[in-house]
């Protein structure tokens, strides 16, 4: 068993191999052209940027809705401790109002996120020059 351990990343590079740009500008060592191609609209690096916002708003979004989650379930959870512990009943129901604001609070910000998502998809629509129909009008 003396086989290479082969570590997975993203481009594959060997070991010892670094990336060399072509000098003529034709095409590197990995086969890819490393000319410039430059395009009429001139929004496409308007378009990328605001789809780039658009990915971080929804991961923002998903990390939300994973803290509402666990906001909530901890405020069951302290509900549950403080019929099951009498005696710190008082404390565990401070720990569920706590929690339960921050589930609400965590709600918030994930209507927040949407909403700036929302606001992205339409600029990068507007970006990448697809009409608008008004059907009405």
């Amino acid at each position: 068993m003396a086989e290479e351990k082969h570590h997975h990343h993203l481009f594959h590079h060997k070991e010892g191999e670094d990336f060399q740009p072509a000098a003529d500008g034709g095409v590197d060592t990995y086969g890819y052209s490393t000319e410039t191609v430059v395009t009429a609209t001139g929004n496409e690096g308007e378009y990328e940027r605001i789809t780039k916002e658009e990915k971080h708003h929804k991961h923002k979004e998903h990390l939300g809705e994973m803290g509402a989650a666990a906001a909530g379930a901890f405020a069951l959870y302290e509900k549950h401790e403080a019929k099951k512990d009498p005696e710190h009943a008082h404390k565990h129901k401070f720990e569920e109002e706590v929690a339960a604001a921050a589930a609400v609070g965590a709600g918030g910000f994930v209507f927040h996120e949407h909403h700036e998502k929302k606001q992205d998809h339409k600029e990068a629509k507007e970006a990448s020059g697809e009409k608008k129909h008004h059907h009405f009008g």
